[in-house]
Formats: structure tokens, C-alpha cells, sequence
């Protein structure tokens, strides 16, 4: 097992709708160390970062509005970093898979996601996939001074 680092955002469809210490409380029994949380509004600028790898996708705006919180009136996230015990692998099987009708009842967007009846997806959180993503998306949301050894 190798200690690692990943970013996790409570996007603004969960805060919207009042499920922040829901999706900590299924986080938190994973005995990960915070080394980093804060509130952050985020601009276009920041979400077209974070999902650059989307940026051909049809669907690409409107995640640019999800993150952004235009979507719910809710325009920042909370963004903190887990650190432990294969930490990425052990949260991303914590929240599901993506899509929120695929992942299994028991995870975080399995209990919280939805599919709004306009055709939004709302998976509530966001996990890095892998170390290269987790390295690169911690980089982008924390300044190194912002987290903790």
C-alpha cells in the first residue's frame, strides 16, 4: 500500500441541497487525513482547467456551469485533499461511478446523485480517477502553502 494524495470537491448541486456532511459522513470512516479544505467560488477559468481533458465533448459547457454553480445558484464548492492508504482508489469506490444511475445505491452518488428531469447530471462530488490527475487537479485548486506537511 502507498500513502497518496487526492482532491475532493463538494460540488454546488450538493450544497444546493444541503448534503455536505452526508458525503463526509461516508468519506470520514475511510480514516484519511484533511491536509487541505476550503470554500472556493469558482470561475470559468478554474472549471475549463479542471475538466480540460472534456473539452471536446459535447456536454463540455454545461459542466463548466455545474462546477461554476450557475446551474443551482450555489457558485462555489468545497475543496479539500485526502491523504492515506491508497487514498484514490479507496475514495472513488466511496462515491461511484460518474454517472449517478450507474453507480451502486451504497456509494455517494449512488444514494445522492440524480438525473434532473431537464437531462442534468448531478453526481454531487468529485474524485481524482488516478495519482496523475490527483497530482495535477491538487495543484490547480491548493497552493502548496495551503496544505499541511
Amino acid at each position: 500500500m502507498t500513502a497518496q494524495s487526492t482532491l475532493v470537491l463538494i460540488k454546488p448541486d450538493a450544497i444546493r441541497r444541503g448534503l455536505i456532511g452526508a458525503a463526509i459522513a461516508r468519506l470520514e470512516p475511510l480514516g484519511l487525513e484533511i491536509i487541505g479544505a476550503k470554500v472556493v467560488r469558482v470561475s470559468r477559468d478554474l472549471a475549463a482547467e479542471h475538466y480540460r481533458q472534456l473539452r471536446e465533448k459535447p456536454f463540455f459547457e454545461q459542466l463548466l456551469e455545474h462546477l461554476q454553480g450557475t446551474l443551482h445558484d450555489t457558485p462555489y464548492v468545497l475543496a479539500f485533499v485526502l491523504r492515506g492508504e491508497d487514498a484514490i482508489a479507496r475514495v472513488r469506490d466511496v462515491t461511484g461511478a460518474t454517472h449517478p444511475e450507474q453507480a451502486h445505491p451504497t456509494t455517494i452518488r449512488g444514494s445522492f446523485g440524480r438525473m434532473t428531469a431537464s437531462g442534468v447530471m448531478e453526481n454531487i462530488i468529485h474524485a481524482s480517477a488516478d495519482a496523475r490527475e490527483a497530482q495535477r487537479e491538487i495543484a490547480l485548486w491548493f497552493k502548496p502553502e495551503e496544505l499541511l506537511g
